[in-house]
């Protein structure tokens, strides 16, 4: 089969060419999960709001976005400090287009959205650098797990983003205590990425609990609730159960490395019915290294939408070619689904022409 145009394959050819063919003109359905943690109102961590303080509203705006094109919580959309949109602008464009279901679960956000949910019992995650991140992880995936299979007996497939700011960092944390060679290596939603800034909070929250990088190597549940956020055990756990029926895309950048990271260790015998979707910026991105990141843990086709705003009309768009957001909300992987249901009927300069409508419906009603 030929790859469509519009997606970049960047890691198991073959696996991805197996994969595309599996869902190829079927039906997805698309979940977000939510979280907030204290992590992201550390200074310099995340560009996920105009200030430190409103990261809370965030994951609650994004998906109210997704269900009502305008949000409830805050007034117009969350925006980085220099006013860059959400990538849930992008998400919406293509589910829409698609005519994709689209589903929340809130895995623990301090503020909750105006949408229906499925609530795994979780709680807004804390500062990492206490080494006291996450409550009760283990019960989350559970119920997350449960959650996932019966998706699982009822769609084609299942594509999995989230929203959660502040999450590279968390998910430095979970990879360095797994001794994964993660340091300089994940994303950020930030042109300048914070390296250093990053390195020094997880080691903080690891010297906090006692843990040297790689001492949980076996142990990925209790990674997370020391240096990790609530979001990765309810995505991992939903993941784990779908997958047992249904292919799974997994929507985002380099924290997808960390939900990967748990699964190998808590349920290698789903990976091979999932994939990581993520976009162009991303995988070309010079400040990080998905690739790398993926291969240390285990073979998955990684999927990249070749979404290019560098022609865009509008300058907020245009700040996605200099670095800025490049994914988050599952941007990337609603992308390749639309594409993928509509058998590449849909394209990504088509996809720009509907981001772009919404771009200026926003901006219009926020004046």
């Amino acid at each position: 089969m030929r790859v469509p145009g519009d997606i970049i394959v960047c890691l198991d050819r073959e696996g991805a060419v197996r994969f595309i063919e599996r869902v190829w003109g079927l039906e997805p359905v698309f979940v977000c999960v939510i979280g907030t943690t204290d992590t992201a109102k550390i200074p310099g961590i995340s560009a996920a709001g105009r200030n430190p303080e409103m990261t809370d509203y965030t994951p609650a705006a994004d998906v109210e976005y997704l269900f009502y094109g305008e949000c409830q919580c805050i007034e117009g959309v969350p925006v980085t400090p220099e006013g860059i949109p959400t990538p849930a602008l992008i998400t919406k464009s293509a589910v829409d287009v698609a005519g994709i279901p689209v589903f929340v679960v809130n895995a623990g956000v301090r503020v909750r959205p105006d949408v229906p949910y499925i609530d795994v019992g979780g709680v807004p995650g804390g500062d990492i650098r206490t080494g006291r991140a996450v409550r009760d992880p283990d019960r989350v995936f559970r119920k997350a797990v449960i959650v996932g299979r019966g998706f699982g007996r009822v769609v084609d497939y299942l594509v999995v983003g989230e929203s959660i700011p502040g999450g590279t960092t968390t998910a430095l944390g979970v990879l360095l205590a797994m001794g994964v060679d993660a340091e300089g290596r994940v994303s950020s939603s930030m042109p300048e990425n914070p390296h250093e800034l990053k390195v020094g909070v997880v080691r903080e929250g690891l010297a906090a609990a006692g843990i040297r990088p790689g001492d949980l190597r076996d142990d990925p549940l209790r990674a997370v609730s020391v240096v990790g956020d609530p979001m990765m055990a309810a995505f991992a756990g939903l993941v784990a159960g779908a997958a047992e029926e249904v292919p799974v895309l997994m929507a985002g950048g380099t924290q997808m490395v960390a939900i990967l990271a748990i699964l190998k260790v808590l349920r290698p015998d789903v990976l091979g019915n999932v994939a990581i979707g993520t976009t162009r910026w991303i995988v070309r991105d010079r400040t990080s290294d998905l690739e790398y990141l993926v291969s240390c843990i285990s073979r998955v086709p990684v999927l990249a939408a070749n979404l290019d705003f560098s022609c865009s009309r509008y300058g907020g768009l245009q700040m996605y070619e200099r670095g800025a957001v490049k994914e988050g909300v599952g941007a990337g992987g609603a992308v390749i689904a639309s594409i993928l249901k509509s058998r590449g009927g849909i394209t990504c300069r088509k996809l720009l022409e509907v981001i772009e409508e919404n771009y200026g419906r926003i901006f219009r009603s926020f004046r």
